[in-house]
C-alpha cells in the first residue's frame, strides 16, 4: 500500500510499550486481527482509529508518518538534531565526519 510502512512504525511503538496486539486492540476498541492487518500494511486505519492508536502508544503522528510523507525528512532531521544535542561536542564532530565521508562517497 504505502511505502515506508506506517504499520511497522506502529508495531515498533507497540513493542516499546510492551503491548500485545490484543492489548492495543482492546484499548482502541478494534479487533486484534485489524491491528495485525495495520501492522502488516494490509489496512490503513481511519483517522480517528489512527489517532486513538497514537494516543495509546504515546506516539507522534509526524514520526510515524515521516517515512511516507514527501517532507518527512524534516521530521527525521529534527529527531536527529535532538539526539545529537545530547552528545558531547567531540561525539557530534565524529558523527559529522562520518556523514561528510558518506556524502562525498555517494
Amino acid at each position: 500500500m504505502l511505502s515506508g510502512s506506517i504499520g511497522k512504525q506502529i508495531r515498533d511503538y507497540r513493542l516499546k510499550k510492551n503491548l500485545r496486539q490484543e492489548d492495543l486492540a482492546e484499548k482502541v476498541n478494534v479487533s486484534p486481527n485489524y491491528i495485525g492487518m495495520i501492522e502488516r500494511d494490509e489496512k490503513i486505519p481511519a483517522l480517528d482509529t489512527f489517532v486513538d492508536i497514537l494516543n495509546v502508544l504515546d506516539a507522534s503522528a509526524d514520526i510515524v508518518l515521516s517515512n511516507v510523507l514527501k517532507n518527512g525528512y524534516k521530521t527525521k532531521n529534527s529527531v536527529l538534531d535532538e539526539k545529537l544535542s545530547n552528545l558531547t561536542e567531540e561525539e557530534r564532530n565524529k558523527i559529522y565526519n562520518v556523514i561528510d565521508t558518506l556524502i562525498k562517497n555517494s
